[in-house]
């Protein structure tokens, strides 16, 4: 066994590696880049070495940087995590074959045969893995990708040979979008994966994203270890995933473990990977790629079976042999896994950046009959930024049965605390509460399906207006009651003004008979009596509420005027004034609204790829304006509305900020 390791990535993946490896006995060695110093990892390990600047290219993606702080450090084996370099045959055999050291993954051979995409269409082929319809082969130019697609037919998917994660993937429905998404493709290939040829496959719509994860070790034993439902997803990357697939039986899973066990052992696989599926709503399932690597979701499958993934990747790759074989995998239960993201659900999912000054995660350990794990490479005062994948955390919860873990989801994602950049935890929340996805009806459409037009926030039926006013109330009277006594009072009993009226959502509510007293709030609700138990002190950024039996967690932010509330996917404002205060403010003018409609503003931290106008132009609603590429992928920005381009404000190869002006229209 080794006694020292280097893990080549960074974020919530290094931590869990390091974890495992100081359980393991193992001394660990981190690698950050400028952008990562003192980052959580880096203090988490034994030893932390620099690697280069900021951009991946400098220094996640510099093997010589790698390869030389391991030589400095003595470290024994490479693990690459996941992302960056996990599926670079080059960095294997450099890691094996050049420097003499355990590559934590699988062989480079293996890489060969499975990371390349196009390669590995022809190897399952050969194995009689079910592939789905497409054109095996590298596409050379424009001309090229026309005349495949114009035979496969539309939609197709543009995707990247070299990786996954959705990065280099385009659905394309006709002629006129190809040449926009081939050169997005390209870029986010050769950005993210230093390789930037593509395949082109038909689109099969609707379909569920089923994959199936194995593990192999260096004696020819591969075994599968069931399937996770990846399907809710969003810009081509997972939102979140379960084990098992609500929509796979006994007899189907049986078949993919098998098909994807037939692909492993024809590529000699000898670590962890993941057989990725499409999936028509006929079981019917065709193979569409294989990472050859850890995947983000490992998580799920663990909790499920009791396997260490990681571990058991160190021991593979030490040579030892896997002592179960398939007939000793025995499924338990059901997991969940949700993945916390900057990213800003009402604006097309575009990724935030910017420093966590705030930032609390649910506690470990149990949630009802659930049991929660929380993945995160960040605390309190990290910086996300730029040039990274923006997810903040993964939030895994363990249960019997489905319904059971998602019930506990929810309750976990209402305890997050995260302020400084926008997140999507309200969006997580709100999945939570979907009926159909509580029903198990899901597909790769499900989220713009259910959202056609952005997530905006669930709307607030009867119940949760009660409680935000009550939040709000106590909110209102805690604080108070800080302001006018000493710290000793206040547990006192504290009786309300003789009515307020409390606005949300535009509507007025009255409010008489409060009595705040050992946690304990009573009041007249318009007209209706209203009991809850308020476990909140002025200053958290939650509080802990009972309604109807059941409890919550709210968060509480004061802002100028009242309080913003949140919980469960939904989100309110609440002032709470006197009657008369209330009245008069409906007399106040609104402020109006500027024309932010006349100009183009980026949406994100980013940088001008592109511009696809020029001045003076006239363009129609949907027709592309710009580029921008933030955190690895490229986002095209689109015209809302028929104009004329004004002015041009930014250069391609220009840093924006959230908000800045790109074009103006006339």
């Amino acid at each position: 066994m080794f006694t020292k390791i280097l893990i080549a990535n960074r974020g919530e993946i290094a931590c869990r590696i390091i974890r495992t490896a100081r359980r393991m006995g193992i001394a660990t060695v981190a690698v950050y880049s400028d952008a990562d110093h003192g980052a959580l990892h880096t203090t988490l390990a034994d030893e932390a070495v620099r690697i280069g600047p900021a951009p991946a290219a400098q220094s996640y993606l510099n093997t010589h940087a790698i390869l030389e702080a391991a030589r400095q450090t003595g470290a024994e084996a490479i693990h690459p995590g996941y992302g960056f370099l996990s599926e670079r045959q080059a960095f294997a055999e450099a890691v094996t074959r050049v420097a003499g050291l355990a590559f934590i993954g699988p062989s480079p051979d293996a890489i060969a045969r499975l990371g390349d995409k196009i390669y590995s269409k022809k190897l399952a082929k050969a194995a009689q893995v079910s592939t789905i319809p497409g054109y095996v082969g590298e596409v050379v130019d424009l001309r090229h990708a026309a005349r495949i697609a114009a035979e496969i037919g539309y939609p197709v998917m543009v995707k990247s040979s070299a990786g996954g994660g959705g990065k280099g993937l385009r659905i394309v429905h006709s002629e006129k979008e190809l040449e926009q998404a081939l050169r997005s493709s390209h870029n986010e290939a050769r950005t993210s994966f230093g390789d930037d040829r593509l395949f082109i496959e038909k689109y099969i719509s609707p379909l569920r994203h089923i994959e199936v994860q194995v593990l192999g070790d260096k004696h020819g034993h591969v075994i599968h270890l069931g399937e996770r439902e990846c399907s809710l997803q969003r810009r081509y990357q997972k939102v979140m995933e379960e084990t098992p697939s609500p929509f796979v039986d006994p007899e189907m899973r049986a078949r993919m473990g098998a098909e994807a066990v037939a692909l492993a052992k024809a590529a000699n696989y000898d670590s962890a990977g993941t057989v990725e599926f499409a999936v028509g709503l006929d079981k019917k399932f065709y193979f569409l790629e294989m990472n050859a690597r850890l995947q983000v979701e490992h998580t799920i499958t663990e909790m499920v079976t009791g396997l260490d993934l990681v571990e058991w990747m160190i021991r593979a790759a030490a040579g030892e042999a896997l002592p179960f074989t398939q007939a000793d995998i025995k499924f338990n239960g059901c997991a969940l896994e949700a993945r916390v993201y900057a990213e800003d659900p009402a604006r097309g999912f575009f990724p935030s950046s910017g420093r966590l000054v705030r930032y609390r995660t649910p506690e470990e350990g149990a949630i009802g009959k659930a049991t929660l794990r929380i993945d995160t490479g960040v605390r309190e005062g990290s910086e996300v930024t730029i040039h990274y994948d923006p997810m903040i955390a993964k939030v895994s919860l363990h249960a019997p049965t489905r319904l059971e873990a998602i019930d506990a989801m929810a309750v976990a994602l209402d305890e997050f605390v995260i302020g400084g950049i926008t997140h999507n935890v309200a969006f997580l929340s709100a999945l939570t509460q979907n009926a159909r996805f509580r029903e198990g009806r899901l597909s790769t459409g499900f989220i713009a399906e259910e959202y056609p037009h952005g997530f905006k926030g669930r709307d607030l039926d009867e119940a949760a207006k009660r409680r935000f006013v009550a939040a709000a109330i106590a909110a209102k009277l805690l604080r108070t009651r800080r302001a006018a006594h000493s710290e000793g009072a206040l547990d006192a009993p504290l009786q309300g003004a003789a009515a307020f009226t409390a606005t949300i959502g535009g509507e007025d509510i009255a409010v008489a008979d409060l009595m705040l007293a050992h946690g304990v709030l009573t009041a007249n609700l318009a007209g209706q009596p209203y009991t809850t138990q308020i476990d909140w002190r002025p200053g958290e950024p939650a509080m802990r509420m009972t309604d109807g039996g059941r409890s919550y967690v709210i968060q509480v932010t004061r802002l100028p005027g009242g309080y913003r509330l949140s919980q469960g996917g939904q989100d309110a404002f609440v002032t709470v004034r006197s009657p008369r205060i209330a009245h008069l403010a409906k007399f106040m003018p609104e402020r109006a609204l500027n024309g932010s409609s006349q100009f183009l503003r980026c949406p994100m931290p980013g940088l001008v790829v592109a511009l696809k106008v020029e001045l003076g132009q006239e363009v129609k609603l949907g027709e592309p304006l710009a580029v921008v590429e933030a955190m690895k992928m490229e986002n095209v920005l689109v015209a809302e509305r028929d104009g004329k381009i004004a002015a041009i404000k930014v250069r391609p190869g220009d840093n924006l900020a959230l908000g800045d002006v790109i074009l103006e229209f006339a």
